[in-house]
């Protein structure tokens, strides 16, 4: 830990008590960064100094690239604004712990706000006094700029280590597949055991690897390829044959053009390892990379069809948008667009009259270039919208579910059709919710939930979706009394605290709710 300046003005004792909040932040960088360590120095410091901190805002595991999820730095530059503050100084270890920002200027920015409504931001781990002298002023736009930069180095650092993990064959991220799963090995490439949909490695040195599945599952897969290539047959004509011998995907779901279509362009079905068609680096803009970028490695992982057959479905696929001219396509496209309102990757690919969202995304660059020539220009991926389409028609099915089996156990269920809410046998109130999953870029799983306080129901049944938001993972039981705020942020591991409240399915629910016979007493 950097020692902080020990320089004491002999006349600041005589000064009024200056009333101050601290500003806490830790990502996971490096320990030294703990909250606890940054709280401990800054309060040495304002002890030395006759400083009284009266407020903490912290933000634990929190990058500083930007304040987009650093609510408790918007809450200190919101009461600043506001007025409401009690406090004459903010506190913070040092530069890096105000922010990484990649526009050394946003730093400042903040800051200045601070400053303009006459807060002053003192950095108590460094070497210099921040009171707005030219020297002040020059460090702390180099450290600003530093601090910045190191967020870019260590982008480039875990970028190339990446890369060489998937030269190497080793897994970053993603579901195994149809007729793939994913293998644990330690570092000496020794098979440790199968990981199952959401678990995860718990050991730095050990690695993933993509393995052949059931050996039924890779029948099938080698049957799509032997129908699409030799038979002729269309991706929907081999999901309606799938689907009506009763086979299901990976996910439990039924086949569509699009899941077969996936199946038959998918490199790891060969063998290869593929990585970067996508990037997301300093929590930038989602962007799809040129396929020259991708990084590849051929034959790491054993494979379960044979190339040439890979290679002449591949050919077929690509023959498709080859017999067209880009106008065609576009008409195609404009059309689709038309019928549907909007575009994406997942409505493209279910399309059986056009060629795939990758055949538009390399004859014209980019599906968003291609969206552009066609009218259409979204602000965002509009996959979110479909799963949220999905998720309101999953709603009914789920709460009908739920009331169904507190009837089956005995309880008399009352919905109230304005509010969506359930009272059950007149004792307590009930509302179910259902929260999507949203991965992380580096393939972590989060739910973001949102409470209706409006309703305050006494129980609040969390339906938490899996990773593809198509199936429910678990469920949670939130007691109103226990719910500390109106949003609630869950990991795939969030401690005893959250856990506690967690179930695999609503079994004992439905038990302990049902009503209970005894007899009157005399």
């Amino acid at each position: 830990m950097p020692s902080w300046r020990t320089h004491i003005d002999p006349e600041r004792g005589k000064s009024p008590v200056i009333r101050a909040a601290e500003y806490v932040r830790m990502s996971t960088d490096h320990q030294k960064y703990s909250t606890e360590n940054q709280a401990d120095a800054i309060r040495h410091y304002a002890a030395a100094r006759g400083i009284e901190i009266i407020k903490t805002y912290a933000d634990e595991g929190k990058s500083g690239l930007k304040i987009h999820g650093r609510d408790a730095l918007k809450r200190l530059i919101e009461d600043v604004q506001a007025g409401t503050t009690d406090f004459t100084m903010v506190l913070v270890y040092d530069v890096s712990r105000w922010g990484r920002f990649q526009d050394a200027d946003e730093s400042a920015y903040y800051e200045y706000i601070c400053r303009r409504a006459g807060i002053s931001v003192e950095y108590c781990a460094e070497q210099f006094d921040n009171d707005g002298s030219p020297i002040a002023t020059i460090v702390k736009g180099v450290k600003r700029a530093m601090a910045g930069e190191y967020s870019r180095e260590l982008s480039a650092k875990v970028f190339a280590g990446q890369g060489r993990l998937i030269e190497k064959g080793f897994r970053q991220g993603g579901p195994a597949g149809f007729g793939l799963r994913r293998t644990l090995v330690d570092e000496h490439g020794t098979e440790k055991g199968l990981l199952k949909r959401g678990e995860q490695k718990s050991i730095q040195t050990d690695r993933v690897i993509l393995t052949p599945g059931p050996g039924e599952e890779i029948s099938i897969v080698r049957e799509v390829y032997q129908a699409f290539v030799h038979e002729g047959r269309a991706e929907h004509q081999i999901a309606d044959d799938l689907n009506a011998r009763g086979i299901k995907t990976d996910l439990g779901r039924p086949w569509t053009r699009g899941t077969v279509h996936q199946l038959l362009i998918n490199e790891k079905y060969v063998g290869d390892n593929v990585w970067n068609r996508q990037s997301f680096k300093l929590k930038q803009k989602r962007v799809r990379n040129d396929p020259g970028t991708w990084i590849r490695a051929p034959g790491v992982f054993r494979a379960i069809v044979e190339r040439d057959i890979f290679e002449a479905a591949r050919t077929i696929i690509n023959a498709r948008s080859f017999r067209l001219s880009d106008e065609q396509m576009l008409a195609e496209l404009r059309g689709l667009y038309e019928r549907r309102g909007l575009l994406s990757g997942l409505i493209i690919d279910e399309s059986e009259a056009l060629p795939s969202s990758s055949a538009y995304s390399s004859r014209f660059g980019s599906l968003l270039r291609a969206y552009s020539l066609v009218g259409f220009r979204p602000d965002r991926d509009y996959r979110y919208i479909e799963i949220n389409r999905s998720l309101r028609r999953l709603h009914t099915t789920v709460l009908h579910e739920v009331l169904e089996g507190m009837r089956s156990m005995g309880s008399d269920v009352h919905e109230n059709d304005a509010s969506d809410q359930v009272t059950i046998n007149g004792e307590f109130s009930l509302s179910v919710v259902i929260v999507r999953c949203d991965p992380t870029p580096t393939g972590l799983l989060r739910w973001k939930l949102r409470f209706d306080t409006s309703l305050s129901p006494d129980i609040t049944v969390v339906v938490r979706m899996d990773q593809f938001n198509q199936v429910p993972l678990d469920y949670y039981l939130f007691p109103h009394l226990d719910l500390a705020g109106e949003r609630l942020r869950l990991a795939e591991d969030n401690g005893l605290n959250l856990d506690a409240y967690r179930f695999e399915n609503l079994d004992y629910f439905y038990e302990i709710a049902a009503p209970v016979r005894f007899a009157m007493a005399a």
